[in-house]
């Protein structure tokens, strides 16, 4: 290069204008990359919005060949993630135009992780494992929904090169929603269906803060044992719940009940993406309007289950799969009929999440992302 290659922190407002807005040179020529709103990239990293930072503190770190941004990277430690795994750091955000600059990139995160007394780095996590976790391997030919991450094919490439190995890999499953359900899931629904102990119904969004809170209980219970889980603090579960309060549809959120206690959810959202992808990442003067018009009915043509759980009294037994085979064919149905809806995605999945892996190879469904957190000893 003719130019020599600067790391250096972001240490202003100017500087992390740069880091959100280097990736649109980055993707200027995909096809596949869907351009996030700005504002909720510069939300993720508002110390003051964000509460993720009451218990985690990141340094951002931009790539630089004179005037030219050529990559980004952030290093962070997350207190509670700590607790599940002692002495490891975590880099993400991660955005580089060579290989060179993600060379540099990486080894100046690691080396903020040290001097924070880190032995041990997972990535890309950004900026924790229920934002945008892992880095896209397979599915490149296929825009990513509301969510979830979209990477270039060479980035995989430079970080093994960087000394790091897959330890986990997450899956997406596409399927086509038009298609019925098999004979034995049918008799399985129909089953739960006469059973008087199962009710399935949908959420209330003037009772959303009650809601929220109940779909959030099912949650840290039925994902405490899962690798890589980190629990939603209170403050966490209500900033996500504003997020998500505009894009929740009565109808396909739903909560399954057993003796009138709640035992399992199923968030179904439409793909956003597909709502914003023209506005450029720009709420302002016009894309705000734009939004909120589209929002009154957003009927999109993909959508997106992004959580999902039945309680862990109920996993060891038939009730658990019966439960999440009536919450999917109860919004499938709702996704078809009332919306026109011919597209799904389920996941994340963890790889050897043998439970969730089986629910989700639904007839016409095959894994369409994957996405792997990799590992390096420090």
């Amino acid at each position: 290069m003719s130019t020599t290659l600067k790391i250096r922190p972001v240490e202003n407002s100017a500087d992390k204008k740069k880091f959100v807005d280097v990736v649109w040179s980055i993707y200027v020529d995909d096809p596949y990359w869907v351009p996030p709103l700005k504002s909720e990239v510069h939300g993720l990293l508002n110390e003051k919005k964000n509460p993720w930072f009451e218990h985690g503190r990141l340094q951002l770190f931009l790539a630089e060949r004179g005037d030219e941004v050529v990559g980004r990277i952030s290093a962070h430690v997350d207190d509670l993630w700590l607790e599940r795994f002692p002495g490891c750091g975590m880099w993400g955000l991660f955005e580089a135009k060579d290989a060179e600059a993600a060379a540099a990139l990486i080894e100046t995160a690691e080396q903020w992780l040290r001097e924070q007394g880190m032995a041990r780095a997972m990535g890309p996590i950004s900026l924790s494992i229920w934002d945008e976790p892992g880095l896209l391997v397979e599915g490149f030919e296929e825009k990513p929904m509301i969510m979830m991450g979209h990477h270039r094919p060479e980035y995989q490439d430079w970080v093994t090169a960087a000394g790091y190995e897959g330890v986990k890999n997450l899956h997406t499953f596409g399927l086509d929603i038009r298609i019925d359900m098999i004979p034995v899931i049918d008799k399985l629904i129909q089953l739960g269906e006469r059973n008087e102990r199962i009710r399935i119904r949908d959420v209330d969004k003037s009772k959303f803060d009650e809601e929220a809170a109940i779909i959030l209980d099912i949650l840290n219970d039925a994902w405490s044992d899962n690798w890589g889980y980190v629990p939603l603090t209170d403050a966490e579960i209500a900033y996500a719940g504003k997020m998500l309060k505009p894009i929740i549809v009565e109808d396909l959120v739903k909560i399954a009940e057993v003796d009138g206690r709640p035992a399992a959810f199923m968030i179904t959202i439409p793909d956003i993406n597909e709502l914003i992808e023209d506005l450029d990442g720009k709420l302002f003067p016009f894309g705000w309007a734009k939004l909120l018009w589209r929002l009154r009915k957003p009927y999109t043509r993909r959508v997106r289950v992004p959580l999902m759980g039945v309680r862990k009294e109920h996993q060891k037994g038939r009730l658990a799969s019966q439960l999440a085979f009536m919450l999917i064919e109860y919004t499938r149905r709702v996704c078809v009929d009332k919306y026109g809806i011919n597209f799904g995605e389920f996941g994340w999945v963890l790889e050897d999440n043998k439970g969730m892996m089986s629910i989700a190879e639904l007839p016409g469904s095959g894994i369409n992302h994957t996405y792997r957190i990799y590992q390096k000893s420090l």
